[in-house]
């Protein structure tokens, strides 16, 4: 069986406006180990790809001091606590 290159993590958060998803984008750009990101503001959803150094409970903080609520998480595909 092959080693985990990286993580995906997707996580639903509540934005109601470019602004939303752009502070999302800005604290993912500065957290490091993250490989690259896709905030969307139509699905209301935030996918990263980080390095495996970097935990689903960090990005999950990160995402939460924008203020924006997280209403679920997934690590790899299997669904987490936010």
């Amino acid at each position: 069986m092959a080693e985990v290159a990286e993580h995906q993590y997707t996580f639903n958060i509540s934005m109601s406006c470019g602004g939303c998803s752009g502070a999302v984008e800005r604290v993912l750009k500065k957290l490091e180990g993250v490989k690259s990101y896709d905030v969307s503001l139509e699905s209301q959803t935030a996918t990263v790809v980080t390095e495996t150094t970097l935990p689903y409970d960090t990005v999950l903080t990160t995402i939460k001091k924008t203020g924006k609520t997280v209403n679920s998480g997934e690590a790899d595909g299997a669904k987490m606590d936010v």
